[in-house]
Order: C-alpha cells, then sequence, then structure tokens
C-alpha cells in the first residue's frame, strides 16, 4: 500500500523519501532533522520501553536483527546503568 506520493503520483523511493523529508525539515526550520534521525529514534525509543527486535523491526522497515541490536544492546546498558545507580539512593 503506498501512503505518500511524489509530485508525479508515484510512489517515493527510499533515497527520494529521505531528500524529500529533509526538504520538508528545512521549510520547517528543523535543518538538523532527518527521515534517518527520526527512525533511530523511534527504534531507541522502542528498546527503552522494552519492545523486542522482532517489533522494533516490524515498526522500523529494518531488515535485520544485526540493524535493531545496537539499540536494544544501548537500551539495555541504560536500564541496567539505571538501576545500578537507583541502589545508591
Amino acid at each position: 500500500m503506498t501512503l505518500l506520493i511524489t509530485d508525479y503520483g508515484k510512489p517515493f523511493t527510499a533515497n527520494g523519501f529521505g531528500n524529500k523529508f529533509k526538504d520538508w525539515c528545512r521549510q520547517a526550520d528543523l535543518p538538523h532533522c532527518s527521515a534517518h534521525g527520526v527512525r533511530k529514534a523511534t527504534s531507541t525509543a522502542l528498546a527503552e520501553a522494552g519492545a523486542t527486535p522482532h517489533e522494533i523491526m516490524a515498526v522500523t522497515g529494518h531488515q535485520t536483527l544485526e540493524e535493531v541490536e545496537r539499540y536494544t544492546k544501548a537500551a539495555s546498558r541504560k536500564k541496567t546503568a539505571d538501576a545500578a545507580m537507583a541502589k545508591l539512593r
């Protein structure tokens, strides 16, 4: 199913969407934002919320577990560090 189309009525390619998204971000005075950044932030937020790698892949469209593991590992480290620091309170 196609949700977004180009000015020519065709589905965006991955690169084409990334470029258009960057244009939209610049128009919104958010030049630091990108489609990749939103995907990364979503992956991180899902991992920190306890989503499994397969659940993250279903949302973000990552193709391999290796791509997603960096987010879940970072989230696991953060939770472990938070738990350790809570013991000092």
